[in-house]
């Protein structure tokens, strides 16, 4: 079966390409699957519990098909436990696709003071989320990679 949506929306999609930057890190790749999710039909006292088991500062606030709605942050977490999710949630968060450069997403997350970036598809399914310290980490680390590849080129 032949991919008819076109290579953008493949890649929007996070799905595995090919090429000379098939193996550079991106937000899709750096993003984390397993980040906690709630509903808007949850309490934010049941989620803060969930996400605080789990390691989390930060939940995504998802609908039943994965679309991103908002986010908890640590200070939403801290919030009224009986608060509905919907009214303790930053609504609309800025989202990015899974094909983004991590150079270009550790930049944007330090210039906009981001500690999380939900990573989502072209029609606003969750992919993961990004943390800034994850995302500095795997550009520092590709920018080592680089200068060692260059090195070893020289040689």
């Amino acid at each position: 079966m032949d991919y008819v949506d076109g290579k953008l929306d493949w890649v929007a999609a996070g799905l595995p390409t090919e090429g000379k930057d098939a193996g550079k890190p991106t937000a899709g790749s750096i993003a984390r699957h397993d980040s906690p999710t709630c509903e808007l039909s949850e309490s934010l006292g049941e989620v803060k519990k969930r996400v605080r088991a789990t390691g989390w500062d930060s939940c995504v606030v998802i609908n039943s098909e994965q679309v991103v709605l908002g986010t908890l942050g640590k200070k939403e977490l801290t919030g009224d436990p009986e608060l509905s999710i919907e009214r303790a949630m930053r609504s609309g968060p800025s989202t990015y696709r899974p094909f983004v450069p991590i150079g270009e997403m550790a930049h944007e997350l330090v210039d906009r003071d981001l500690p999380i970036a939900p990573v989502t598809t072209s029609d606003g399914r969750l992919v993961g989320l990004l943390k800034r310290e994850d995302a500095l980490r795997a550009f520092h680390e590709g920018r080592a990679h680089r200068r060692d590849d260059s090195a070893a080129m020289a040689s």
